[in-house]
């Protein structure tokens, strides 16, 4: 690994552990109902996705020095968040004990997330990866069918919502933001980054 790449990565690992903070700091996007909540997601979720069109499976696990993450390794950052999204709501509806960010990792932990999501989801192919991030997101867009906007937009709705920050009090809608419309946006930067410097 060479000086350079390694800085990269640094400064990726430390710009994602300091987000959320970052977040609390007036920076948060706000929506007006779910609905238009629901065409943001779907809106920045397709531009990213299209970005995939002319990357081929051969390059997949290509790694540029200047871009911190490999075609694979952005799409595995996206459907771990996303999935972990969909199993606190789900295990909150049934009753079982949620664990944010996940079992086993805290919040100072997600260097170790990152390479979690590598190893479960960046072996896989492009299509297997595109197609389980697409069913991801539809489903989370039922998921917000089902909540009224008070549960979306008003504080204590969901117990892993509050348990999942130590100050700031969050809205759902907030949780669903920093891991739909906010990456999409910021990793859509990173594979066209990619595409650039490989040429594609």
């Amino acid at each position: 690994m060479s000086y350079s790449y390694f800085f990269v990565l640094l400064q990726d690992m430390f710009r994602e552990k300091f987000a959320q903070k970052e977040l609390e700091v007036n920076h948060m996007t706000s929506y007006e109902s779910k609905d238009v909540l629901k065409q943001a997601i779907m809106k920045t979720y397709n531009q990213y996705d299209e970005e995939f069109d002319m990357i081929s499976e051969e390059m997949k696990d290509d790694r540029i020095e200047d871009v911190s993450r490999t075609p694979t390794e952005n799409l595995a950052y996206q459907v771990g968040w996303t999935t972990l999204l969909l199993q606190w709501e789900q295990d909150e509806t049934e009753g079982k004990v949620v664990h944010t960010p996940a079992e086993g990792y805290k919040w100072n932990q997600l260097g170790a997330l990152y390479s979690l999501f590598n190893e479960k989801y960046a072996c896989q192919s492009l299509v297997a990866l595109r197609a389980q991030l697409k069913q991801n997101v539809l489903t989370i867009c039922d998921m917000l069918d089902r909540m009224s906007e008070e549960e979306l937009f008003e504080p204590h709705q969901r117990k892993w919502a509050d348990e999942a920050t130590a100050k700031a009090v969050w809205p759902v809608y907030k949780f669903i933001h920093v891991n739909t419309v906010a990456p999409f946006k910021n990793f859509r930067t990173q594979i066209r980054k990619w595409k650039r410097l490989k040429q594609v």
